[in-house]
Protein backbone atom coordinates (compact mmCIF):
# COMPACT_ATOMS: atom_id res chain seq x y z
CA UNK A 1 0.00 0.00 0.00
CA UNK A 2 1.39 3.40 -1.01
CA UNK A 3 0.21 6.72 0.41
CA UNK A 4 0.37 10.01 -1.50
CA UNK A 5 -0.09 13.23 0.41
CA UNK A 6 0.71 16.80 -0.36
CA UNK A 7 0.35 20.38 0.75
CA UNK A 8 1.14 22.15 -2.50
CA UNK A 9 -1.33 24.68 -3.80
CA UNK A 10 -4.45 23.20 -5.39
CA UNK A 11 -5.75 24.06 -8.85
CA UNK A 12 -8.98 25.31 -7.26
CA UNK A 13 -9.01 28.38 -5.07
CA UNK A 14 -9.73 27.83 -1.33
CA UNK A 15 -13.37 28.04 -0.36
CA UNK A 16 -14.28 31.05 1.68
CA UNK A 17 -17.39 29.71 3.38
CA UNK A 18 -16.31 26.68 5.38
CA UNK A 19 -19.19 24.67 6.86
CA UNK A 20 -19.61 24.22 10.62
CA UNK A 21 -22.01 21.23 10.54
CA UNK A 22 -20.70 17.91 11.96
CA UNK A 23 -17.78 16.65 9.95
CA UNK A 24 -17.96 13.59 7.72
CA UNK A 25 -15.40 10.90 6.99
CA UNK A 26 -15.47 10.21 3.25
CA UNK A 27 -13.52 7.76 1.10
CA UNK A 28 -13.50 8.03 -2.68
CA UNK A 29 -12.57 4.96 -4.72
CA UNK A 30 -11.26 5.11 -8.28
CA UNK A 31 -10.12 2.14 -10.38
CA UNK A 32 -9.45 4.19 -13.52
CA UNK A 33 -5.86 4.68 -14.63
CA UNK A 34 -6.76 7.61 -16.87
CA UNK A 35 -6.64 11.33 -16.29
CA UNK A 36 -9.60 13.41 -17.38
CA UNK A 37 -12.74 15.09 -16.17
CA UNK A 38 -13.81 12.22 -13.95
CA UNK A 39 -10.56 12.04 -12.02
CA UNK A 40 -10.34 15.82 -11.78
CA UNK A 41 -13.84 15.95 -10.30
CA UNK A 42 -12.89 13.34 -7.68
CA UNK A 43 -9.91 15.38 -6.51
CA UNK A 44 -11.71 18.72 -6.77
CA UNK A 45 -14.58 17.49 -4.62
CA UNK A 46 -12.19 15.88 -2.15
CA UNK A 47 -10.18 19.10 -1.81
CA UNK A 48 -13.36 21.13 -1.36
CA UNK A 49 -14.62 18.90 1.43
CA UNK A 50 -11.24 18.98 3.16
CA UNK A 51 -11.42 22.79 3.06
CA UNK A 52 -14.81 22.54 4.74
CA UNK A 53 -13.36 20.56 7.64
CA UNK A 54 -14.29 17.00 6.61
CA UNK A 55 -11.94 14.02 6.59
CA UNK A 56 -11.40 12.72 3.06
CA UNK A 57 -9.18 10.09 1.50
CA UNK A 58 -8.93 8.71 -2.04
CA UNK A 59 -8.27 5.01 -2.66
CA UNK A 60 -7.01 4.45 -6.20
CA UNK A 61 -5.64 1.60 -8.28
CA UNK A 62 -1.92 0.93 -8.17
CA UNK A 63 -0.18 3.13 -10.73
CA UNK A 64 -3.23 5.31 -11.41
CA UNK A 65 -2.51 8.86 -12.56
CA UNK A 66 -4.81 10.26 -9.88
CA UNK A 67 -2.26 9.17 -7.24
CA UNK A 68 0.41 11.37 -8.79
CA UNK A 69 -1.96 14.34 -9.15
CA UNK A 70 -3.50 14.16 -5.67
CA UNK A 71 -0.70 16.10 -3.90
CA UNK A 72 -1.35 19.07 -6.19
CA UNK A 73 -4.88 19.21 -4.83
CA UNK A 74 -3.78 18.71 -1.23
CA UNK A 75 -5.68 15.40 -1.06
CA UNK A 76 -4.35 12.26 0.68
CA UNK A 77 -4.44 9.27 -1.65
CA UNK A 78 -3.65 5.60 -1.08
CA UNK A 79 -2.74 3.01 -3.69
CA UNK A 80 -4.68 -0.25 -3.38
CA UNK A 81 -5.01 -3.27 -5.71
CA UNK A 82 -8.46 -2.21 -6.95
CA UNK A 83 -7.76 -1.98 -10.67
CA UNK A 84 -9.36 -5.40 -11.26
CA UNK A 85 -12.32 -7.27 -9.77
CA UNK A 86 -10.37 -9.57 -7.52
CA UNK A 87 -10.88 -10.67 -3.86
CA UNK A 88 -7.53 -9.09 -3.01
CA UNK A 89 -8.90 -5.66 -3.86
CA UNK A 90 -12.06 -6.11 -1.80
CA UNK A 91 -9.98 -7.31 1.16
CA UNK A 92 -7.64 -4.33 0.88
CA UNK A 93 -10.63 -1.98 0.93
CA UNK A 94 -12.12 -3.77 3.96
CA UNK A 95 -8.90 -3.35 5.93
CA UNK A 96 -8.42 0.29 4.91
CA UNK A 97 -12.03 1.34 5.54
CA UNK A 98 -12.06 -0.40 8.91
CA UNK A 99 -8.94 1.45 10.03
CA UNK A 100 -10.33 4.84 8.92
CA UNK A 101 -13.86 4.26 10.29
CA UNK A 102 -15.35 5.85 7.18
CA UNK A 103 -18.93 7.15 7.08
CA UNK A 104 -19.34 7.25 3.31
CA UNK A 105 -17.69 5.53 0.35
CA UNK A 106 -18.14 7.26 -3.01
CA UNK A 107 -17.31 4.87 -5.88
CA UNK A 108 -16.59 6.35 -9.30
CA UNK A 109 -15.87 3.49 -11.74
CA UNK A 110 -17.43 0.09 -12.32
CA UNK A 111 -14.62 -2.03 -10.88
CA UNK A 112 -14.20 -0.08 -7.67
CA UNK A 113 -17.98 0.16 -7.25
CA UNK A 114 -18.22 -3.64 -7.11
CA UNK A 115 -15.26 -3.94 -4.76
CA UNK A 116 -16.60 -1.15 -2.53
CA UNK A 117 -20.02 -2.77 -2.36
CA UNK A 118 -18.53 -6.06 -1.23
CA UNK A 119 -16.27 -4.30 1.27
CA UNK A 120 -19.15 -2.32 2.77
CA UNK A 121 -21.26 -5.48 3.11
CA UNK A 122 -18.42 -7.28 4.87
CA UNK A 123 -17.88 -4.35 7.22
CA UNK A 124 -21.59 -4.47 8.04
CA UNK A 125 -21.02 -7.94 9.46
CA UNK A 126 -18.08 -6.77 11.56
CA UNK A 127 -19.19 -3.30 12.67
CA UNK A 128 -22.36 -1.91 14.19
CA UNK A 129 -22.77 0.46 11.26
CA UNK A 130 -21.24 -0.18 7.87
CA UNK A 131 -20.18 2.70 5.61
CA UNK A 132 -22.83 4.04 3.27
CA UNK A 133 -22.07 3.47 -0.41
CA UNK A 134 -22.71 6.27 -2.92
CA UNK A 135 -22.18 5.53 -6.62
CA UNK A 136 -21.28 8.47 -8.87
CA UNK A 137 -21.93 7.96 -12.59
CA UNK A 138 -19.82 10.21 -14.84
CA UNK A 139 -20.59 8.76 -18.28
CA UNK A 140 -23.64 7.72 -20.28
CA UNK A 141 -22.48 4.16 -21.02
CA UNK A 142 -25.48 1.84 -20.57
CA UNK A 143 -25.72 -0.01 -17.25
CA UNK A 144 -26.48 -3.77 -17.56
CA UNK A 145 -29.79 -5.09 -16.26
CA UNK A 146 -28.57 -8.47 -15.01
CA UNK A 147 -29.43 -9.63 -11.45
CA UNK A 148 -25.97 -8.87 -10.04
CA UNK A 149 -25.99 -5.29 -11.34
CA UNK A 150 -29.53 -4.77 -10.03
CA UNK A 151 -28.25 -5.82 -6.61
CA UNK A 152 -25.39 -3.33 -6.87
CA UNK A 153 -27.56 -0.37 -7.87
CA UNK A 154 -30.76 -1.13 -5.96
CA UNK A 155 -29.56 -2.75 -2.75
CA UNK A 156 -25.83 -2.30 -2.13
CA UNK A 157 -25.85 1.40 -3.05
CA UNK A 158 -27.60 3.87 -0.76
CA UNK A 159 -27.72 6.75 -3.24
CA UNK A 160 -26.66 7.33 -6.84
CA UNK A 161 -25.20 10.58 -8.17
CA UNK A 162 -25.09 11.44 -11.86
CA UNK A 163 -23.20 14.34 -13.39
CA UNK A 164 -26.21 15.40 -15.43
CA UNK A 165 -29.96 15.01 -15.79
CA UNK A 166 -29.68 12.88 -18.93
CA UNK A 167 -27.69 10.23 -17.06
CA UNK A 168 -30.24 10.27 -14.26
CA UNK A 169 -33.14 9.79 -16.66
CA UNK A 170 -31.25 6.96 -18.37
CA UNK A 171 -30.98 5.00 -15.10
CA UNK A 172 -34.64 5.59 -14.31
CA UNK A 173 -35.84 4.66 -17.80
CA UNK A 174 -33.53 1.78 -18.66
CA UNK A 175 -32.75 0.29 -15.25
CA UNK A 176 -35.86 1.01 -13.23
CA UNK A 177 -33.99 2.82 -10.46
CA UNK A 178 -36.22 4.66 -7.99
CA UNK A 179 -35.98 8.38 -8.94
CA UNK A 180 -35.94 9.32 -5.25
CA UNK A 181 -32.55 7.62 -4.88
CA UNK A 182 -30.77 9.44 -7.72
CA UNK A 183 -29.38 12.97 -7.54
CA UNK A 184 -28.06 14.90 -10.55
CA UNK A 185 -25.10 17.01 -9.45
CA UNK A 186 -23.17 18.70 -12.29
CA UNK A 187 -19.45 19.17 -11.85
CA UNK A 188 -18.55 22.44 -10.16
CA UNK A 189 -16.26 24.88 -11.93
CA UNK A 190 -14.06 27.41 -10.16
CA UNK A 191 -15.50 30.57 -11.65
CA UNK A 192 -12.51 32.68 -10.58
CA UNK A 193 -9.96 30.37 -12.18
CA UNK A 194 -11.80 30.36 -15.52
CA UNK A 195 -12.90 33.99 -15.58
CA UNK A 196 -12.50 35.64 -19.01
CA UNK A 197 -9.05 37.03 -19.72
CA UNK A 198 -7.22 38.76 -22.56
CA UNK A 199 -6.91 36.62 -25.69
CA UNK A 200 -3.87 38.58 -26.85
CA UNK A 201 -2.10 38.10 -23.53
CA UNK A 202 -2.94 34.40 -23.40
CA UNK A 203 -1.55 33.79 -26.89
CA UNK A 204 1.60 35.71 -26.08
CA UNK A 205 2.18 33.72 -22.88
CA UNK A 206 1.62 30.41 -24.66
CA UNK A 207 3.60 31.37 -27.77
CA UNK A 208 0.60 30.79 -30.02
CA UNK A 209 -0.06 32.60 -33.34
CA UNK A 210 -1.47 36.05 -32.61
CA UNK A 211 -3.43 36.69 -35.80
CA UNK A 212 -4.62 33.31 -37.06
CA UNK A 213 -8.06 32.04 -35.97
CA UNK A 214 -7.59 29.36 -33.31
CA UNK A 215 -10.05 26.53 -32.80
CA UNK A 216 -9.34 24.60 -29.63
CA UNK A 217 -10.32 21.39 -27.91
CA UNK A 218 -9.45 20.38 -24.35
CA UNK A 219 -10.08 16.67 -23.81
CA UNK A 220 -8.37 13.38 -23.17
CA UNK A 221 -7.43 11.87 -26.54
CA UNK A 222 -10.07 9.15 -26.54
CA UNK A 223 -11.94 8.04 -29.64
CA UNK A 224 -15.39 9.17 -28.52
CA UNK A 225 -14.28 12.75 -27.95
CA UNK A 226 -14.36 13.16 -31.73
CA UNK A 227 -10.92 14.66 -32.35
CA UNK A 228 -10.69 12.91 -35.70
CA UNK A 229 -13.87 14.61 -36.92
CA UNK A 230 -12.39 17.94 -35.94
CA UNK A 231 -9.28 17.15 -37.98
CA UNK A 232 -11.50 16.18 -40.91
CA UNK A 233 -13.36 19.48 -40.57
CA UNK A 234 -10.26 21.69 -40.69
CA UNK A 235 -9.54 21.42 -44.46
CA UNK A 236 -13.25 21.92 -45.18
CA UNK A 237 -13.30 25.34 -43.52
CA UNK A 238 -13.37 28.58 -45.49
CA UNK A 239 -10.58 30.06 -43.37
CA UNK A 240 -7.47 28.35 -44.72
CA UNK A 241 -5.38 30.16 -42.10
CA UNK A 242 -7.35 28.70 -39.16
CA UNK A 243 -5.41 26.47 -36.82
CA UNK A 244 -6.49 23.70 -34.47
CA UNK A 245 -5.00 23.45 -30.98
CA UNK A 246 -5.43 20.07 -29.28
CA UNK A 247 -4.88 20.24 -25.51
CA UNK A 248 -4.63 16.87 -23.79
CA UNK A 249 -3.06 13.47 -24.18
CA UNK A 250 -4.27 9.90 -24.34
CA UNK A 251 -4.44 6.65 -26.28
CA UNK A 252 -5.42 8.27 -29.60
CA UNK A 253 -2.37 10.53 -29.83
CA UNK A 254 -0.47 8.46 -32.41
CA UNK A 255 -3.56 7.92 -34.57
CA UNK A 256 -4.36 11.63 -34.59
CA UNK A 257 -0.81 12.60 -35.47
CA UNK A 258 -0.93 10.12 -38.36
CA UNK A 259 -4.24 11.63 -39.49
CA UNK A 260 -2.73 15.12 -39.42
CA UNK A 261 0.07 13.92 -41.70
CA UNK A 262 -2.31 12.08 -44.04
CA UNK A 263 -4.46 15.19 -44.43
CA UNK A 264 -1.41 17.35 -45.07
CA UNK A 265 -2.32 19.73 -42.26
CA UNK A 266 1.23 20.18 -40.95
CA UNK A 267 1.57 23.25 -38.74
CA UNK A 268 -2.17 23.94 -38.89
CA UNK A 269 -2.63 21.41 -36.06
CA UNK A 270 -0.84 22.02 -32.76
CA UNK A 271 -0.61 19.19 -30.24
CA UNK A 272 -0.15 20.99 -26.93
CA UNK A 273 -0.12 17.85 -24.79
CA UNK A 274 -1.37 17.57 -21.24
CA UNK A 275 -1.65 20.95 -19.49
CA UNK A 276 -2.24 21.23 -15.76
CA UNK A 277 -3.75 24.69 -16.13
CA UNK A 278 -6.02 24.86 -19.16
CA UNK A 279 -7.49 28.30 -18.37
CA UNK A 280 -4.98 30.31 -20.47
CA UNK A 281 -5.45 27.89 -23.36
CA UNK A 282 -9.20 28.40 -23.32
CA UNK A 283 -8.66 32.15 -23.24
CA UNK A 284 -6.51 31.91 -26.37
CA UNK A 285 -9.21 30.25 -28.49
CA UNK A 286 -11.59 31.98 -30.88
CA UNK A 287 -13.84 28.92 -30.80
CA UNK A 288 -13.94 25.92 -28.49
CA UNK A 289 -15.07 22.68 -30.16
CA UNK A 290 -16.08 19.40 -28.53
CA UNK A 291 -17.45 17.00 -31.18
CA UNK A 292 -18.07 14.00 -28.89
CA UNK A 293 -20.16 11.14 -30.21
CA UNK A 294 -20.63 8.90 -27.12
CA UNK A 295 -20.30 8.40 -23.37
CA UNK A 296 -20.58 12.02 -22.23
CA UNK A 297 -22.11 13.34 -19.05
CA UNK A 298 -21.81 17.11 -18.79
CA UNK A 299 -18.17 17.66 -19.85
CA UNK A 300 -16.04 19.80 -17.56
CA UNK A 301 -14.08 21.33 -20.43
CA UNK A 302 -17.29 22.56 -22.05
CA UNK A 303 -18.40 24.11 -18.77
CA UNK A 304 -14.98 25.72 -18.35
CA UNK A 305 -15.09 27.19 -21.85
CA UNK A 306 -18.54 28.62 -21.19
CA UNK A 307 -17.42 30.18 -17.91
CA UNK A 308 -14.43 31.62 -19.79
CA UNK A 309 -16.86 33.11 -22.31
CA UNK A 310 -15.49 31.28 -25.34
CA UNK A 311 -17.98 30.54 -28.18
CA UNK A 312 -18.62 26.80 -28.33
CA UNK A 313 -19.47 24.23 -31.00
CA UNK A 314 -20.49 20.78 -29.81
CA UNK A 315 -22.82 17.81 -30.31
CA UNK A 316 -26.11 16.65 -28.67
CA UNK A 317 -24.56 13.68 -26.83
CA UNK A 318 -25.26 12.52 -23.27
CA UNK A 319 -25.75 15.47 -20.91
CA UNK A 320 -24.32 18.07 -23.30
CA UNK A 321 -27.78 19.41 -24.34
CA UNK A 322 -28.38 20.41 -20.72
CA UNK A 323 -25.97 23.30 -21.18
CA UNK A 324 -25.46 23.56 -24.96
CA UNK A 325 -28.64 24.79 -26.66
CA UNK A 326 -28.52 25.45 -30.36
CA UNK A 327 -28.64 29.16 -31.15
CA UNK A 328 -28.89 30.08 -27.46
CA UNK A 329 -25.72 29.02 -25.65
CA UNK A 330 -23.75 27.23 -28.41
CA UNK A 331 -23.78 25.90 -31.92
CA UNK A 332 -24.86 22.25 -31.80
CA UNK A 333 -24.19 19.99 -34.79
CA UNK A 334 -24.79 16.28 -35.49
CA UNK A 335 -22.12 13.93 -34.19
CA UNK A 336 -19.57 12.54 -36.68
CA UNK A 337 -20.45 15.23 -39.25
CA UNK A 338 -17.27 17.03 -40.28
CA UNK A 339 -19.04 19.27 -42.80
CA UNK A 340 -21.57 20.51 -40.27
CA UNK A 341 -18.77 21.04 -37.77
CA UNK A 342 -16.74 23.07 -40.27
CA UNK A 343 -19.76 25.18 -41.23
CA UNK A 344 -20.62 25.99 -37.61
CA UNK A 345 -17.04 27.02 -36.81
CA UNK A 346 -16.87 29.10 -40.00
CA UNK A 347 -20.08 30.89 -39.03
CA UNK A 348 -18.70 31.87 -35.63
CA UNK A 349 -15.38 33.04 -37.05
CA UNK A 350 -17.18 35.11 -39.68
CA UNK A 351 -19.49 36.72 -37.12
CA UNK A 352 -17.65 37.41 -33.83
CA UNK A 353 -20.64 39.38 -32.52
CA UNK A 354 -22.84 36.30 -32.78
CA UNK A 355 -20.15 34.24 -31.11
CA UNK A 356 -19.97 36.64 -28.18
CA UNK A 357 -23.76 36.62 -27.88
CA UNK A 358 -23.76 32.84 -27.55
CA UNK A 359 -20.77 32.92 -25.18
CA UNK A 360 -22.41 35.54 -22.97
CA UNK A 361 -25.63 33.55 -22.82
CA UNK A 362 -23.69 30.39 -21.99
CA UNK A 363 -21.75 32.05 -19.18
CA UNK A 364 -24.92 33.52 -17.68
CA UNK A 365 -26.60 30.10 -17.84
CA UNK A 366 -23.73 28.11 -16.34
CA UNK A 367 -22.51 30.39 -13.56
CA UNK A 368 -25.46 29.99 -11.14
CA UNK A 369 -25.82 26.27 -11.83
CA UNK A 370 -22.32 24.84 -11.98
CA UNK A 371 -20.17 26.75 -9.51
CA UNK A 372 -17.74 24.85 -7.30
CA UNK A 373 -19.48 25.66 -4.04
CA UNK A 374 -22.85 24.75 -5.54
CA UNK A 375 -21.51 21.26 -6.30
CA UNK A 376 -20.07 20.88 -2.81
CA UNK A 377 -23.30 22.03 -1.18
CA UNK A 378 -25.31 19.53 -3.18
CA UNK A 379 -22.91 16.66 -2.56
CA UNK A 380 -22.99 17.34 1.16
CA UNK A 381 -26.78 17.09 1.06
CA UNK A 382 -26.44 13.75 -0.77
CA UNK A 383 -24.04 12.37 1.81
CA UNK A 384 -26.05 13.47 4.83
CA UNK A 385 -29.26 12.16 3.28
CA UNK A 386 -27.60 8.79 2.62
CA UNK A 387 -26.54 8.58 6.26
CA UNK A 388 -29.93 9.70 7.55
CA UNK A 389 -31.74 7.14 5.41
CA UNK A 390 -29.48 4.23 6.30
CA UNK A 391 -31.70 2.47 8.90
CA UNK A 392 -34.78 2.52 6.66
CA UNK A 393 -32.68 1.53 3.64
CA UNK A 394 -31.34 -1.56 5.40
CA UNK A 395 -34.77 -2.45 6.83
CA UNK A 396 -36.27 -2.34 3.33
CA UNK A 397 -33.52 -4.64 2.07
CA UNK A 398 -34.28 -7.18 4.81
CA UNK A 399 -37.98 -7.05 4.00
CA UNK A 400 -37.27 -7.51 0.28
CA UNK A 401 -35.12 -10.54 1.08
CA UNK A 402 -37.81 -12.06 3.31
CA UNK A 403 -40.45 -11.52 0.63
CA UNK A 404 -38.42 -13.55 -1.86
Amino acid sequence: MRVCTGSSSTPQRPLRNARVSPSLSIAHTEASNGWGGQEIRVLTEAAGFIARGHRVIVYAADGARILAEAPRFGVPAVALPIGRKRPRGAHALVMSLARKRVDIVNAHSSTDAWLSALACCWLGLRQHERPVLVRTRHVSIAVPNDPATRWLYRRATARIVTTGDALREQLIRDNGIDPRRIDSVPTGIDTAQFAPRSRTTARSELDLPRDAPLIGIVATLRSWKGHRHLLDALPLMMRADARLVIVGDGPQRAALEAQRQALGLGERVIFAGLQRDVAPWLAAFDVFALPSYANEGVPQALLQAMVARVPCVTTPIGGIPEIAREGETARVVPAKDARALAAAIDALLANPTEGQRLAGNAQAFVLPRCGLETMLDRMEVVYRRALAERPDHERVHRQEGAAR
